[in-house]
């Protein structure tokens, strides 16, 4: 299957499929291919920072070896360390950071039979270095462009992984989210996107932000897909406590079709509606479609307690100052830095090229956020409100397994003088990330030819459940999905009446 000859639409069709003997090392030959002409040329999506060169022999040896994912290729957002290639966080700082080694969910990955095909561009640092930042964009990778209309945005953190899923650029991708960055590029980018509770996928040898919200998830053209991608990297690690609180399971692309939605009472979040008509409009679809399918939708009014957003951004500044320290001093090699304040000082110094279109704000702060007393409170209220008295009150005072909302609006224009240029009404994602409970956006149609996402939240270790409500949901599915036109937006014609 040759996938570089076929038509777009018909390449995210077949790639999307799972692999068959002797398929995978022309699959990885194949997006090789794909990445050089569109990602590299053509439209340059920079959606790819680089390329495993043998990727075709260990697609070759993978699929040889069986295991779940018999061959197939997996983008990595290059936040996450890879023996292959450097781990740079999009910074010219880790420009040289070859640790040698792997995460351990890329060592689950490759037990499962997975190969790592390159390493995903991103927002540098995850979008943690400054308040007026442009999503997607790295001094390593330059500016992510958005496959559906490539003078927008394709928002962020994860947004290499998110565009080169829905380009056709691999079978699947990994993205990290702290707050959003899995969820949002995935919708705006027209793809599946999972965030696991924090817990399900390890963290070891993936540049932090945060322990309390970090966590790994898959980004994929289907729910099935992103369930099977994530029974392979998700399990235990004695290294991250976290993964040792929850139940363990591993197995999350079984039984997903068992799942009716008959009787399924389901929360709408109408506050976080947000005030675009034209997005209302088209959530009343998928609304309507669930309950052609038998789903009882409860409509909720609510507003989350603010006190939520300053305490988890207290445990953000503080997490990052102590945990990116750990990490850097991790490394092996010569000539790297080893903490926050070094990660400053070399942007300082390379002020022309890191820091041409933004500042390091959020860096500086989290510097002096230095009170350990200030900060173990503030955790303590943030994960409490955004849990057990936003989540888990609502699910259970309206008698609802699942919460619903609209994840973001499409997508806005790229703008790196002012930065990014995102809608506050639209979107309940928060709480999930703050709390570490499970956030599943599915492409749920579009708006001028630009896609936008239907949320699912649920309660704490029950992942398995919400992504079978997303297989559900786009079983149902009325609305027709665009294809990525690989050119800038322009607007549809108004059909004359």
């Amino acid at each position: 299957m040759i996938l570089r000859a076929l038509p777009l639409a018909l390449v995210l069709t077949l790639a999307a499929s799972p692999s068959t003997a002797q398929q995978a090392e022309e699959d990885a030959q194949a997006y090789l291919e794909r990445i050089a002409a569109i990602d590299d040329a053509g439209p340059q999506l920079n959606a790819v920072i680089a390329v495993n060169p043998q990727a075709v022999e260990q697609a070759r040896a993978a699929e040889a070896g069986g295991g779940l994912l018999e061959g197939r290729t997996i983008l990595v957002k290059d936040n996450i360390e890879t023996r292959e290639l450097p781990t740079t966080a999009g910074s010219l700082a880790l420009a040289e950071n070859r640790t040698g080694r792997d995460a351990h969910l890329i060592g689950n990955l490759r037990a499962a039979g997975g190969v790592v095909l390159g390493k995903a561009n991103l927002s540098e640092w995850a979008n943690i270095r400054d308040n007026n930042s442009t999503s997607g964009w790295s001094a390593v990778g330059g500016l992510t462009r958005n496959p559906y209309a490539t003078d927008r945005n394709a928002c962020g953190s994860s947004s290499g992984s998110g565009a080169a899923v829905a380009a056709g650029l691999a079978w699947a991708a990994i993205g990290t989210e702290t707050n959003g960055s899995i969820t949002c590029p995935a919708s705006v980018n027209g793809v599946v996107g999972f965030k696991p509770s924090v817990g399900v996928v390890s963290r070891t040898h993936v540049v932090p932000i945060s322990s309390t919200q970090d966590t790994a998830g898959p980004m994929a053209r289907s729910v099935a897909d992103a369930a099977f991608l994530l029974s392979a990297i998700a399990g235990r690690d004695p290294k991250d406590e976290a993964t040792l609180a929850g139940p363990g399971r591993t197995d999350f692309h079984t039984g997903l079709e068992e799942f009716s939605l008959e009787g399924v009472r389901i929360g709408v979040m109408r506050s976080q509606v947000g005030d675009r008509q034209d997005l209302k409009d088209v959530f009343e679809t998928a609304l309507s479609d669930l309950e052609a399918a038998g789903a009882t939708l409860v409509d909720i009014e609510f507003e989350p307690n603010e006190e939520m957003y300053g305490a988890s951004f207290t445990v953000l500044m503080f997490e990052l100052r102590e945990e990116m320290g750990r990490y850097l001093s991790s490394l092996p090699g010569d000539g790297l830095p080893r903490s926050l304040a070094d990660l400053i000082a070399f942007n300082k110094a390379n002020e022309d090229r890191e820091m041409r279109w933004f500042g390091q704000d959020l860096f500086e702060l989290a510097e002096i956020s230095t009170d350990r007393e200030e900060y173990e409170e503030a955790r303590a209220i943030a994960v409490r409100i955004a849990g057990e008295e936003t989540l888990d009150m609502l699910m259970e005072e309206n008698d609802v397994a699942f919460l619903i909302a609209p994840t973001r609006e499409p997508a806005w224009t790229s703008d790196l003088i002012n930065g990014d240029n995102f809608n506050g009404s639209i979107g309940f994602g928060s709480p999930a990330a703050i709390a570490g409970y499970p956030h599943l956006t599915v492409p749920m149609g579009s708006i001028e030819g630009l896609p936008v996402g239907i949320s699912i939240f649920g309660a704490k270790w029950s992942d398995f459940e919400v992504l079978q409500l997303g297989v559900a949901y786009e079983r149902t599915r009325s609305a027709k999905l665009p294809s990525p036109s690989l050119e800038p937006w322009v607007p549809a014609p108004v059909e004359a009446e």
